[in-house]
Formats: structure tokens, C-alpha cells, sequence
């Protein structure tokens, strides 16, 4: 029989099959005359991620850090929604209480200060008995440099040494995951061990956001990289939510600074992920049998929006010896080892 059409089939769990066109030319090689009619194929394409894919977990229990607003708001309602007993980590516990009222579900809130390292040494006596997942969400940008009560530069504090310092405190009690929430912005940035409080270079606002999320995601890496060494059951990933609809850019009550941020806000809302799309890459962590050392990313273009996908990194951020050499930094600062 005279064959009208070549039909590929990728086989996958529940994915769906959609027809698409190509040339013959695509194919290799060149066909009969008389067979040279357009050749289909059915292409797979992936059901959209959705937070059912998180299942039942009850009698999991979760650290999200951040979690009263953003994307750590979304994070801890999914999660809350799916059965696990959530444990709100938050700076202001009275917005965390009326945070965890809304969203129900098995939730307490447990004050956590992560650019003071004073509370962040606190916190584990705080909460009894041991958590099945840490998740590193907090984070801050701010529109002047400014300083912890330990000296640190404010963004780095907060993004990477505070939540460094929480998981060396709390691995032990750790039974099976650790994801770190990095960004994109990531790839812009440069490592400077000399001076990574930006206590002489130029400080900018997103230099230096830019920069803590770098150590975020060389932590990640020697993290990773530890963790497979030992043969320890806890594995570790690493996200990024994509440009996300959040309080993130409000930065200052000025009226410049609040101008900005409404504007941002304003395109943000139409353009960007939700705080429920932007917590999917964490979300996918749990719910996808992906490798240990994963990057979870947006599928869209430049990494701003989407469905949770596996995604690249920069060069600098696969350097397991320059990564050794930040941990070992953030060791130093914080008084804490990375004991695994």
C-alpha cells in the first residue's frame, strides 16, 4: 500500500499526541516521487505540571522558610492543601499566624530572623523532632547596602548564609530533602571571594541580589556533591521560580522606590508566573523522581515564566572547586560546618 504518511510515536504516561508537519528534507534522504506527501508526525507533548501531582502527604513534615509571602506563600498553602504538616519559618510571626489561619491544613509558625545568626542558632530548639524537608525559599533584595547585626552585607545574610548556616544546624534531623530556591539572576554575577559583602567593589541593588543567588547555587552544588560522596539518603535540588508577581521588588516606602515598585507589580501581574506557578518548580522537586542535584526552572524563553522544567546553569555555577571554596567561605562566617 502506498503509504500517504510516516507516523512517529513517543510513548509516555499520560501524555497526549499532537499532530504537527514537517518537510521530508527534515528526514534525510529523499523518498519516491509518487510517496512525497506531507509526513506527520505525532508528536508527545507533556501534560501541564499541576500541585495534584504532589499526591497525599500526610505525615510529611515541611520547613518553608519565607512562607508569608511569594512564593513561599504559595509553596506552604500547596503543600499545606496536599496533607503535610507544615512548619511556617517566618521573620514576623504574627503575619505568619494569619497566614497559616488562611491556608488550614496541619501548619504552626516558628519565628526566624535568617539575616540575624543569633535566631537562626535558635531555631532549631524551637521545633522538636525531625523534618522531612527543608526548603529555602526566604529571600530579600534591598535598595540601599545595608548591614546585619553580624556585620554581613544584608542580601547575602538573608539568600545564603543564614539558610547555610539553618541546614548545617539541621541536617541531622533532616530524612530526606533539601531544595534551595536560587534565580536566574544568577548568570550575571561574578565571584568575588576577596570581597563578597561588597565592602569595596560597587554595590548595586541587583549586583549584588545577583551575587548572593550565585552562592546560592555554588552552596547548592558542593551540597550536592557532599551528599552523594557520604551515600546519605538526603538529596538535594536546587530552583528558580522565574519572574514572579510578588512583593520581592518592594524595596522602600519612598515614593520613588514605591512608584517603581508598583509599575514592576503592575507588568509583573500580566506578564509574569503567579505566586501558585512560581512555587511549581519547588513543588516539583517533591512530586517528580527527578536526579539528585537538580536545577528547576521555567519553561518559558529567558527563564521568566512557565511550567516547572529541568534547566541549565551557568559555567561558574558547575565549578565544584570554586563551590568548595564558597562553602568553605560561608563555613568561616557562620560559625557552622557543613558536616556531611
Amino acid at each position: 500500500m502506498t503509504p500517504q504518511a510516516i507516523e512517529v510515536l513517543s510513548v509516555g504516561a499520560q501524555q497526549s499526541v499532537g499532530l504537527r508537519q514537517f518537510p521530508q528534507s527534515m528526514l534525510g534522504g529523499d523518498l519516491p516521487r509518487r510517496y512525497r506527501a506531507p509526513i506527520v508526525l505525532a508528536v508527545s507533548v507533556a501534560p501541564a505540571w499541576s500541585a495534584e501531582r504532589l499526591g497525599d502527604l500526610t505525615g510529611k513534615r515541611i520547613i518553608v522558610t519565607g512562607a508569608t509571602n511569594g512564593v513561599g506563600l504559595g509553596t506552604a498553602t500547596a503543600l499545606a492543601r496536599a496533607g503535610a504538616d507544615v512548619i511556617l519559618a517566618v521573620r514576623n510571626a504574627e503575619l505568619g499566624r494569619q497566614r497559616a489561619a488562611a491556608m488550614g491544613g496541619s501548619t504552626s509558625v516558628v519565628e526566624l530572623d535568617l539575616a540575624d545568626l543569633a535566631s537562626v542558632r535558635g531555631f532549631p530548639e524551637r521545633i522538636d523532632g525531625d523534618v522531612d524537608v527543608l526548603i529555602n525559599n526566604a529571600g530579600v533584595v534591598t535598595q540601599h547596602r545595608e548591614e546585619t547585626v553580624d556585620g554581613f552585607e544584608m542580601m547575602l545574610a538573608t539568600n545564603m548564609l543564614g539558610p547555610f548556616a539553618l541546614t548545617n544546624l539541621l541536617l541531622p534531623r533532616v530524612r530526606s530533602q533539601i531544595i534551595n530556591v536560587g534565580s536566574e539572576a544568577h548568570r550575571s554575577a561574578t565571584l568575588r571571594l576577596d570581597d563578597m559583602h561588597l565592602r569595596r567593589r560597587k554595590w548595586t541593588p541587583m549586583g549584588a541580589y545577583a551575587r548572593s543567588k550565585l552562592a546560592v547555587m555554588m552552596w547548592g552544588l558542593e551540597l550536592d556533591r557532599r551528599l552523594r560522596a557520604a551515600g546519605s539518603p538526603v538529596v538535594a535540588q536546587l530552583t528558580h521560580p522565574g519572574w514572579v508577581a510578588s512583593n520581592l521588588s518592594h524595596v522602600s516606602d519612598s515614593p520613588l522606590m514605591s512608584l517603581a515598585h508598583r509599575t514592576v507589580k503592575a507588568a509583573a501581574d500580566r506578564l509574569a508566573n503567579d505566586i501558585d506557578e512560581g512555587a511549581a518548580p519547588t513543588l516539583y522537586c517533591l512530586s517528580e523522581p527527578i536526579p539528585p542535584g537538580s536545577y528547576v526552572g521555567v519553561s518559558g524563553r529567558f527563564g521568566l515564566r512557565g511550567g516547572p522544567v529541568l534547566t541549565g546553569r551557568s559555567v561558574l555555577a558547575c565549578d565544584y572547586a570554586a563551590a568548595a571554596d564558597v562553602v568553605a567561605f560561608a563555613e568561616r562566617e557562620t560559625a557552622t560546618a557543613l558536616s556531611v
